[in-house]
């Protein structure tokens, strides 16, 4: 079938070339050793025996936006949601002990609008910049018929790799380890078939501030914060046992997962600052405080767990690498959840 006959099908033949124009100064920005070849290949490679492991796992993760993507169509904001989907996929890497080698996206749009994908991409390079992976591939599938005009879908897909022995399994969890929580940018890229309903149900319009600096739209949309640098040099130290990334599900699904058999959590609330977002979420929504932790990150990102002896040296780590780190809780030999 010929571009003409493909652009009458609803597909743009010139537009896809222009895009892969635009995004290679993008990629360019996320060059790392160990990249192979250039970004236009049938696959992405990239060199492993040049980074020097001896025994080495790679560590892999896949992800999407979710509904988050809503917000973005709504507000016409698309330069901040390609690095919730590399986050999304890196902190769950770095939940093993991984360093992110490289990344692929997948954009799938109902018409390609370059610009658009221009912003998106831009997003995405910029979460692999903060990540310290390379965007090595990627797909802009235009689909007519299937995504709306005016919308696309986005994922990505991340490769780390880690020393055989030096994985993070939760094998060193233990009753009496102190959990430090990570501050998190905001809503993060969770929850947010909630907060649609919230925002529907309260008619609240996306560009007004209500109390807050700034449009609410744009609060929300405050891309996903990237763990990996901080916390892998604070795992290449010594002092971290378990890591868990609070994604959907809250505290109550992910601190579980680095758990040991028959044991539990005790969370102390107000050890850290609860982002004002989360309150406005929870009056507008009449939901229920601890149902909260259920859902949202509630601003903790993600949670380390090391020894207790270590508890002070991890935070300061943490912080002198510019995180805001704070002790929030145990692990106890109850088992549950427990906030207090």
């Amino acid at each position: 079938m010929g571009s003409k006959e493909y652009e009458k099908a609803g597909v743009d033949l010139e537009a896809g070339y222009d895009v892969v124009k635009r995004i290679k100064k993008h990629v360019a920005r996320t060059n790392r050793s160990g990249i192979v070849g250039n970004i236009g290949s049938f696959g992405g490679l990239f060199d492993l025996a040049s980074l020097g492991y001896k025994e080495p796992l790679l560590v892999s993760g896949t992800d999407g936006v979710g509904t988050k993507l809503k917000l973005a169509f709504e507000m016409n904001k698309h330069d901040t949601i390609g690095q919730d989907v590399v986050a999304m996929c890196v902190n769950d890497v770095l939940a093993q002990g991984a360093e992110p080698l490289f990344f692929l996206d997948y954009v799938a749009v109902g018409k390609n609008h370059p610009e658009q994908i221009e912003q998106i991409v831009a997003g995405v390079a910029d979460g692999c910049v903060k990540a310290g992976c390379a965007l090595i591939g990627g797909e802009t599938a235009e689909m007519p018929g299937l995504y709306d005009i005016n919308e696309y879908d986005l994922a990505g897909f991340a490769v780390g790799c880690v020393e055989k022995k030096e994985v993070i399994d939760g094998s060193k969890v233990k009753v009496g380890n102190t959990l430090i929580g990570l501050a998190s940018s905001g809503v993060h890229s969770n929850g947010f078939s909630l907060v649609r309903k919230i925002l529907r149900d309260n008619n609240i319009d996306l560009k007004q501030n209500y109390g807050f600096s700034r449009p609410i739209g744009e609060v929300l949309l405050e891309p996903t914060r990237i763990y990996v640098k901080p916390v892998l040099k604070a795992i290449k130290a010594g002092l971290v046992n378990g890591v868990a990334h609070i994604t959907g599900g809250g505290f109550d699904e992910n601190i579980p997962r680095i758990l040991p058999e028959n044991t539990g959590i005790s969370i102390d609330e107000g050890t850290w600052p609860i982002p004002p977002i989360f309150q406005f979420l929870e009056e507008k929504g009449n939901i229920n405080h601890r149902e909260m932790f259920n859902i949202f990150n509630m601003g903790i990102g993600m949670v380390l767990a090391c020894d207790s002896d270590k508890a002070l040296d991890l935070l300061t780590n943490l912080i002198d690498s510019g995180e805001k780190a704070y002790i929030i809780g145990t692990i106890t030999k109850a088992t549950g959840v427990l906030i207090k």
